[in-house]
């Protein structure tokens, strides 16, 4: 005997809600056709990552954003349709961004 039966059995009246599950829910960023811009560029002698040249909505960036910085650890921020992350993790940025699917095209040296 399952969960779900007992809790029937123990719950005869309870009728159970259909909760929409999408399996997309953890990818919920929309993907586009170009790539995006991943360049490398110093700032006061500080090394900085820039992602640039996403179309979608700008909360699905910002997200994207959140998302980067968490996972690298780092500092960053979301300026101007552009994410700035603190140091150079171009090679780290670009696979995380291909395994969810995007176009990444490399940009300097």
């Amino acid at each position: 005997m399952d969960l779900q039966e007992q809790l029937k059995k123990m719950f005869p009246e309870h009728v159970q809600e259909e909760s929409p599950v999408d399996p997309s829910e953890g990818n919920s960023i929309w993907l586009q056709e170009e790539p995006i811009i991943c360049k490398y560029e110093k700032r006061k002698g500080k090394p900085i990552t820039i992602l640039e040249g996403y179309t979608g909505a700008t909360a699905d960036f910002k997200i994207l954003a959140k998302e980067l910085k968490k996972t690298l650890s780092v500092g960053g921020s979301f300026k101007e349709d552009k994410i700035i992350i603190q140091g150079d993790y171009r090679d780290k940025i670009m696979s995380m961004l291909k395994e969810k699917g995007f176009n990444v095209k490399r940009v300097g040296g």
